[in-house]
């Protein structure tokens, strides 16, 4: 099964200080299984990672390595969510007073009924109040009785 993906998940691959077990399972649940993100995910992944890159976070080097590791793993954009912006993602961002920008990410796991794997609390406190699968530390990120933690090797 996928999973949808969110910047904050993403962003702390990318960072070694922002890296955690959770993180790194992630990771490896996305290398496995593949994982859906909306067609914002790749503008904001990128201007983060530019936005490291000029804050000295790391190296042009890092940052190109990184990207070009993103755009091998099998992450499918998914662009539907962009006709749906103007009423379900609003009406949803409203609703659970989000920004519509993480609305996508919540319109998506709902649409393609899979969990959300965010490192965002408000999103994580709106996936909940809806029903939605949430991926967090200490929860399943593999086979049915493992955590995050026992599916990560040091």
């Amino acid at each position: 099964m996928s999973v949808v993906i969110d910047a904050s998940v993403t962003l702390a691959w990318c960072f070694q200080d922002e890296t955690t077990p959770f993180t790194a399972a992630v990771f490896r649940r996305v290398e496995d299984r593949g994982a859906v993100v909306p067609s914002i995910w790749p503008l904001e992944v990128a201007n983060s990672v530019l936005m490291g890159r000029r804050r000295n976070r790391l190296s042009s080097d890092e940052a190109s390595t990184f990207l070009a590791l993103l755009s091998a793993l099998p992450v499918r954009v998914d662009f539907i969510s962009v006709l749906d912006i103007w009423s379900a993602t609003v009406g949803l961002a409203d609703a659970q007073q989000i920004t519509v920008y993480d609305a996508t990410y919540l319109e998506l796991a709902i649409r393609e009924s899979l969990p959300l794997a965010t490192l965002d609390r408000r999103l994580q406190d709106a996936a909940r109040r809806i029903g939605l699968e949430v991926l967090e530390p200490g929860g399943s990120l593999g086979s049915p009785g493992t955590s995050d933690t026992e599916n990560t090797t040091s």
